[in-house]
């Protein structure tokens, strides 16, 4: 399996012992809005949603989503999710296994999105996203956007193409680098680059051993006492801000941060393919037990359907620079020339062709926030935090 099988073991440990939730409230009229459990990045258009709802033909009642990966799992298993959210999206890397084993999200009905025929060949039998969406060979969430980490970089300063994490590491950027202040994709970019390079035998860089891990976080210690990062960074401003200063050059992070940065005072700011291979993730859609319960079925499916429409692909493309799920963007594109100008076309033909190369990179490790010895990465990053 691309994407690894949800750690029940670790989950309970993380979660304490499950409760069974409440039974919930009388099924609603069809015209009540869908309460939608996520974050900003899952809307384009006006910001009140009201392109969304349009697009959709539904109501949307959005409640803004920034909780971690476990204190979501744990409101929507423990706590009153079931009650207060009819759908919501992950925080990535396995959350859909978490919540589906738990029965708090219910399997998916393709049928009833006519738009699922568009959906990326890779999340078809056999492709590297198939279990990102399913559990237990259920269907059970709809992606909407998804990514490849890599590095960004200040070309202007630095005067060449970077395609490899070496440069992220390499002395002449010491004191200029960065890289973000979250273990997972820190760890999973940097034991790519380690066990493609050769440099460390890492089986599996999504799922690392203890051993594996301590050697990945000895690794970023002994850069840091020599003083090479300039800083771990937090939080998306943070990120465009240090690259869009030019406080440092080159930093792994999201292509947003990037994308921002670039627009900020208008360097030449890029994001990378890198050879060696990338953290790879995308965020999901699922319909929530008490959603099913309450009736917004229909309501969800033409959510789910729009985020499988060019018309939202071509959009989180122009806007934050995520990968479309869905094909035929390209030709949506060129067929709405009101909405996008040529240079505009021009750049999101180029964006979505190096998006296609970097998830196509072997080397990918596709993002998993439930590794197995997760006290491991915890306890050497905070070494790493310290060092």
């Amino acid at each position: 399996m691309d994407q690894l099988d949800f750690n029940r073991r670790q989950f309970m440990a993380t979660m304490g012992a499950a409760a069974a939730t409440t039974a919930l409230g009388s099924r609603a009229m069809a015209s009540e809005a869908l309460k939608f459990w996520a974050p900003g990045i899952a809307r384009v258009g006006n910001q009140d949603w009201s392109d969304m709802e349009s697009q959709a033909g539904i109501s949307i009642a959005n409640i803004a989503k920034s909780a971690r990966a476990d204190e979501a799992i744990q409101k929507m298993v423990v706590g009153d999710g079931n009650a207060l959210y009819d759908a919501m999206t992950d925080n990535g890397g396995g959350m859909e296994d978490a919540l589906a084993s738990q029965n708090a999200i219910v399997e998916l009905e393709p049928s009833r999105i006519p738009n699922w025929g568009n959906l990326l060949a890779s999340y078809q039998e056999g492709g590297t996203s198939f279990d990102t969406i399913r559990y237990e060979g259920k269907l059970v969430a709809i992606p909407y956007i998804s990514n490849a980490d890599s590095l960004a970089f200040n070309h202007d300063v630095v005067g060449e193409e970077l395609n490899t994490w070496e440069a992220l590491f390499d002395e002449q950027f010491r004191g200029r680098a960065a890289m973000q202040n979250d273990y997972g994709p820190t760890l999973t970019n940097t034991a790519v680059y380690l066990k493609q390079s050769g440099k460390q035998d890492i089986e599996n860089p999504s799922d690392m051993t203890e051993a594996e891990v301590k050697g990945v976080c000895q690794f970023l210690i002994d850069l840091k006492k020599k003083g090479h990062f300039r800083t771990f960074w937090d939080g998306f401003q943070n990120g465009v801000d240090l690259l869009a200063s030019e406080e440092v050059l080159v930093s792994s992070c999201w292509e947003p941060i990037q994308i921002v940065a670039s627009r900020k005072n208008g360097a030449d700011i890029r994001y990378g393919t890198m050879k060696e291979g990338h953290q790879s993730w995308n965020n999901v859609i699922m319909l929530t037990r008490g959603g099913q319960e309450r009736g917004m079925e229909d309501a969800f499916y033409a959510l789910a359907n729009l985020y499988l429409d060019p018309w939202f692909g071509s959009r989180t493309l122009a806007g934050l620079g995520f990968t479309p799920q869905m094909t035929g963007v390209n030709d949506y594109i060129e067929a709405n020339p009101a909405d996008f100008d040529d240079d505009t076309k021009s750049t999101l033909v180029e964006r979505l062709a190096r998006k296609e190369a970097r998830m196509a990179n072997t080397g990918n490790a596709w993002q998993n926030v439930f590794p197995t010895n997760i006290r491991a990465y915890q306890d050497w990053w905070a070494q790493v935090q310290a060092a």
